[in-house]
């Protein structure tokens, strides 16, 4: 290495002051590796070669900066001018123009910028694992009977979640973990709820949540413990932290995320007035269906009776039963009508016959004279002497020829 003897008058060039300078601050063990917080300016990312040129200043002064491609493409972040920084690197001397200038080695956000690095790394990382994919998401129970509540038992949460609980769904229980949603001791008790929730099966549903605040406030949330927590639990789980617009890991990995605590407590349960009138519709269709159903089935019956009655045994034989029966009816009417015909004839018959009758002639005073069995009907067919009987109304006698 070139040393020049300042001892002695000398004149340098340019080339060997800057090479001398710059031999000296690269043999200082404390500029090998130096950390710089302060903001970026006049930021220039060469998307050709990947270098980074930026200024990194403070209120009082400036140092130029460069991050070289094989760095800046392990950045996990863009950055910008304004942005408030921490780096790391070395600083030397850029020979050409003398300039001495901080050569970043790793860069990242500082204040809340470090958290925003550190939930993007997280995120990232638990999404690789597939913590977020969708198929390991578990569906809400449609009629949940116990919901869990994992929040802060002294802010509006809890209130809003139990008003919006008993208006739409009053029959559900509410099993309320009191937990605290922010500070260095909040992520443990938060992992603890939902362990103990699912440990032991307390509930149907998991609303875990806290009201909006600031990434400060909602960083308990982004716990990679809690994450896989969550991922681990039976039990379905609503996240509902902060406002809509506020994201957290515990959004990501959860079976469903809510815009807002009182939006979660209206996904966890139905709402009792439209199930009401759900089922009245049901109920009105049902009806109307059935009755469709029973006229189609009426009609469907009524011309099956018709096609079986053409084929019908059973048919056939009450049509037969029925032709006998009229024929019976006919033969009986026919049949009564002849005897009535023949009573009317022989009551004549009888009438003449009565008026034929000797017993008549005789209960009028007459008598029947009989010899040998036969009528005498001439005084000629009579001897003197023979005998003969005579018959009246009331009988027999006999009697004998005397005389002339």
């Amino acid at each position: 290495m070139y040393k020049p003897d300042f001892t002695a008058p000398q004149v340098l060039s340019v080339s060997q002051l800057n090479f001398y300078i710059k031999s000296l601050v690269e043999n200082d063990a404390k500029l090998n590796c130096v950390f710089l917080t302060g903001e970026i300016s006049n930021l220039t990312d060469h998307y050709c070669s990947g270098h980074i040129y930026l200024s990194l200043k403070d209120d009082k002064s400036l140092i130029r900066a460069v991050m070289f491609a094989g760095n800046a493409r392990n950045l996990r972040f863009k950055p910008a001018d304004g942005m408030k920084i921490i780096c790391r690197g070395r600083i030397s001397v850029y020979e050409p123009n003398g300039q001495y200038q901080l050569y970043i080695e790793d860069m990242q956000p500082d204040g809340i910028g470090a958290l925003t690095l550190a939930y993007e790394q997280l995120k990232n990382s638990l999404s690789e694992k597939g913590l977020f994919d969708s198929q390991h998401k578990k569906t809400l129970p449609k009629f949940p009977e116990t919901i869990g509540v994992i929040t802060s038992p002294t802010g509006a949460t809890v209130q809003d979640i139990r008003n919006i609980l008993s208006r739409r769904f009053p029959c559900a229980d509410i099993v309320l973990c009191p937990v605290l949603v922010q500070g260095d001791s909040a992520p443990a008790q938060l992992v603890k709820a939902v362990k103990t929730l699912d440990k032991y099966n307390a509930c149907d549903v998991i609303i875990i949540g806290r009201g909006g605040g600031s990434v400060e406030d909602l960083w308990a949330f982004n716990s990679e413990e809690l994450a896989y927590a969550i991922y681990d639990c039976k039990i379905p789980v609503i996240s509902a932290v902060g406002h809509e617009t506020d994201y957290t890991i515990c959004d990501f990995v959860s079976d469903l995320r809510a815009p807002t605590p009182s939006a979660a407590a209206e996904l966890a349960v139905p709402d009792k007035n439209e199930l009401m009138l759900h089922y009245k519709s049901q109920m009105q269709y049902i009806s109307s269906m059935t009755d469709v159903k029973l006229n189609k089935a009426k009609i469907l019956a009524a011309d099956k009776r018709m096609r079986l009655s053409s084929v019908s045994p059973q048919v056939k034989i009450s049509e037969f039963s029925s032709k006998i029966t009229e024929y019976r009816q006919l033969t009986e009417r026919l049949i009564g009508e002849k005897i009535s015909d023949k009573d009317t004839a022989l009551s004549k018959l009888a009438a003449k016959l009565e008026s034929l009758n000797p017993l008549s002639v005789l209960s009028r005073g007459y008598s029947i004279a009989e010899k040998d069995g036969k009528v005498i009907s001439s005084k000629s067919q009579l001897n003197y002497d023979d005998s003969f009987t005579l018959e009246f109304s009331d009988g027999k006698i006999n009697a004998k020829v005397t005389g002339d």
